[in-house]
């Protein structure tokens, strides 16, 4: 993948990047590493990116999340990227597994945000980006209606907050993004599966990591500054 014109800037920034040792997550660490800023990352275990520093945290535990921002004196940037991906039909979920995948998926977000918000009034600036789902604009080819849901609702989380705290100058948007080569992926679906779907996308592939970083890093720039509440397919045009 060519970069040449791709250039980002956030020298004396602070970002944080929830769910960011493996996958997408991972490398919106690393590109926020390459463009200067200071770099927190939240996930259960350490990934592998030195440059950055790591914050363990269980999105589960609601205590677990309050000390992780009792770390940052600030924060301009968060990221909402961890997830669950259950493929179960409907009759094989029962409610503690309903709750795990609401809780991982959609309610850490709500904390994660509130906090962040919080902290990014006192500044009078800051940037959410969620990531969503192409799940949360359509359906789920191989997920469960838990996964849907909280992608969906992950979708309108975005757009109340977005509305409610403009005013600070923060921008809370959201990002869907399609099929894309992680561990997760991997998981989820056969080789099979994978050929199948690439024939079925207009572009004829399935995304790379760097392909779904890039644009939440756009989001957090000033090139954005005018965009709030926006839902961003990047989907290789499915939708």
């Amino acid at each position: 993948m060519t970069m040449n014109d791709i250039k980002f800037k956030f020298t004396g920034k602070t970002a944080l990047v929830v769910g960011g040792s493996r996958g997408i997550g991972r490398e919106v660490v690393r590109q926020f590493v390459l463009a200067n800023a200071t770099t927190f990352y939240a996930s259960r275990r350490p990934g592998d990116i030195a440059s950055a520093t790591h914050l363990k945290c269980d999105i589960r535990d609601s205590q677990d999340i309050s000390e992780m921002f009792s770390r940052l004196s600030s924060v301009d940037y968060v990221i909402n990227v961890a997830g669950t991906n259950l493929c179960e039909p409907i009759e094989m979920i029962d409610e503690d597994e309903w709750s795990r995948v609401i809780d991982t998926n959609l309610k850490s977000f709500f904390l994660i945000c509130q906090h962040a918000i919080k902290m990014m009034k006192n500044k009078n600036y800051g940037r959410i980006v969620n990531v969503s789902s192409i799940a949360g604009r359509h359906k789920s080819i191989v997920s469960g209606v838990h996964y849907t849901s909280s992608k969906y609702g992950i979708v309108g989380l975005t757009k109340q907050l977005a509305h409610e705290v403009s005013s600070y100058n923060i921008r809370v948007n959201c990002t869907c993004p399609s099929q894309t080569l992680t561990e997760m992926l991997e998981e989820s679906m056969t080789k099979e599966e994978i050929s199948l779907l690439e024939s079925r996308i207009p572009v004829r592939r399935i995304s790379t990591v760097t392909e779904q970083a890039l644009p939440i890093l756009f989001l957090c720039s000033h090139a954005a500054d005018y965009i709030n509440g926006a839902t961003l397919d990047v989907n290789g045009g499915q939708l």
